[in-house]
């Protein structure tokens, strides 16, 4: 004999229950930090050697026993660790970056 699958139940979400306008609002008003909306400007991602600052950084790759490969290395210092710093800029901050640095941009 053929059983019909049990339907799930959809619940209202507790932030529309409650009368809050958005999810985000909600949130705010327990305290609890809210994400910054995503906006549609692009944004790069910058890795900088904690020691000197460079971003002449690379992933280590090795073969070897007992070492991840999730370390990175900075080229100019040979610092060797997982903790790089990493800054944020949006386009024209990474093209005005470039530009200071002497890269090429096309």
């Amino acid at each position: 004999m053929y059983k019909m699958p049990k339907e799930s139940k959809i619940q209202t979400p507790e932030w529309i229950i409650k009368g809050f306008d958005s999810p985000a609002e909600y949130q705010k008003s327990l305290g609890k930090k809210v994400a910054k909306k995503k906006t549609s400007e692009k944004t790069f991602k910058l890795r900088l050697c904690p020691k000197c600052n460079s971003d002449e950084v690379g992933v280590v790759l090795t073969g070897e026993e007992g070492r991840r490969n999730d370390d990175w290395e900075c080229r100019k210092c040979k610092f060797i660790g997982k903790s790089f710093k990493e800054k944020e800029l949006t386009e024209e901050e990474f093209m005005k970056y470039l530009d200071e640095k002497g890269e090429e941009v096309a």
